[in-house]
């Protein structure tokens, strides 16, 4: 798989083009809808990377053997539709947006009536520092086939978790409710907390349910994740709140959970303090 095609040329995308030109690429190809900028994020990143950047989904993936698709979540199946028309025969379709069961499985069949190979990939870490190698869980039909193909890339976290499209996306979501929950409540209870000048009490008293070697670095750390990727973070949680109710569960918690990740992205400048206390007063002081 020498002829890479980019779907999405964010964050993730621009790693996966320095990595896989790394590994030896030979030819990379990318589309973003914001190329159509030129003072986007991604176009003022294009002149950085040696991949070949085109106007539409369709001149990109014009015989790559492999489409990594890495946009927002709510375009997940908006670009499987794009390449769809283009797409080789037998070409592998990597789909590693943070998208519900549903929308991995809509995307599939999109690719897979193409003629495409679709595999799901559900990443099960922030995407730096391990960038390429990061752990993921693959899904469907093609996945045994392309992790045998993928791991000379540089692709060395891959686990083969389901012959099923769906498992992967639903373990990642389903973990994203805690693991963001926990971010959404420490987030509600510290501010609480600071006004009522309670917090190293409340924090004190957490070790007693679970033991951590230090609470108030571990608020700070996870507070500041929802203040620095907020945007993003309320973005999974929409689809984490779908994958729940696509199981017929109401997602009463998740909606919540998303609605104060989004609210906590308005606070970013929080971060510039290094002190948890610190943090929260800025936070305090900008919502009066």
């Amino acid at each position: 798989m020498t002829r890479i095609c980019l779907i999405g040329f964010g964050e993730v995308g621009q790693i996966l083009a320095e990595d896989l030109a790394a590994g030896g690429a030979a030819e990379l190809s990318a589309y973003d809808l914001l190329f159509a900028d030129p003072e986007s994020p991604p176009s003022r990143a294009l002149p950085r990377h040696a991949i070949r950047d085109c106007g539409a989904a369709a001149d990109a993936v014009a015989g790559a053997a492999l489409v990594i698709s890495a946009v927002t979540a709510a375009q997940d199946v908006e670009a499987a539709r794009s390449v769809a028309g283009a797409i080789v025969e037998g070409g592998f379709f990597l789909d590693l947006n943070s998208a519900s069961p549903g929308m991995k499985q809509a995307s599939a069949a999109i690719i897979e009536r193409a003629g495409g190979r679709y595999v799901e990939a559900a990443v099960m870490a922030p995407f730096p520092p391990k960038r390429l190698g990061s752990p993921m869980l693959l899904g469907g039909p093609h996945a045994q086939a392309f992790a045998d193909l993928a791991q000379p890339l540089g692709f060395s976290g891959l686990e083969v978790f389901s012959d099923q499209v769906g498992q992967a996306s639903a373990t990642k979501m389903c973990r994203s409710v805690m693991i963001k929950g926990i971010e959404a409540l420490l987030t509600e209870s510290m501010l609480a907390a600071r006004h009522y000048g309670v917090e190293a009490t409340v924090l004190a008293s957490l070790s007693d349910l679970l033991p951590l070697p230090d609470w108030e670095a571990t608020a700070r750390y996870m507070i500041s994740r929802s203040l620095e990727h907020g945007v993003r973070r309320a973005e999974e949680m929409r689809e984490a709140a779908r994958t729940v109710e696509e199981a017929g569960v109401a997602p009463t918690m998740s909606a919540a959970i998303a609605q104060r990740q989004d609210w906590a992205a308005d606070y970013r400048g929080a971060l510039a303090e290094t002190d948890l206390g610190a943090m929260l007063d800025h936070i305090i002081r900008k919502t009066a």
